[in-house]
């Protein structure tokens, strides 16, 4: 990883840490680059793959509840060019949980598949290259 690269980190809480991030390193293959319990009333899960320059995290604030997604638009959309790798990563999100769905942007469902975590949050595999 280039250092002189900023980090992108998206960060979101769940009622399901756990689960959530078995769900993300199972089924995206990222690593857990670290955790914590109890920060100021915080769990927290960081996941990724060391040479990256971007992370998920998720987190838990103990005491409170934050339900699902706000909308079936929120996602992280996965653009993967070759069409094996696109196929494996499909199967390796439906065996660790990830629920196929019809896509709320209809483009999505053109060259891709949707998925939707146990917190009503989407991933889109596409199956092209991201080009501008």
């Amino acid at each position: 990883m280039n250092s002189k690269q900023p980090i992108m980190r998206i960060a979101r809480p769940t009622d399901n840490l756990s689960q959530i991030a078995d769900m993300y390193s199972t089924g995206l293959g990222f690593e857990i680059l670290t955790d914590f319990y109890d920060h100021a009333g915080f769990d927290g899960v960081i996941l990724g793959h060391k040479a990256s320059n971007y992370h998920l995290e998720f987190t838990h604030h103990r005491g409170t509840t934050v339900g699902k997604a706000p909308t079936a638009d929120n996602l992280l959309a996965f653009y993967v060019e070759d069409r094996d790798e696109w196929e494996k990563r499909c199967v390796q999100a439906e065996s660790s949980g990830f629920i196929p769905v019809k896509s709320y942007n209809p483009y999505w469902d053109e060259l891709g598949k949707t998925y939707e975590d146990l917190d009503g949050y989407r991933i889109v595999f596409h199956n092209s290259i991201w080009d501008l």
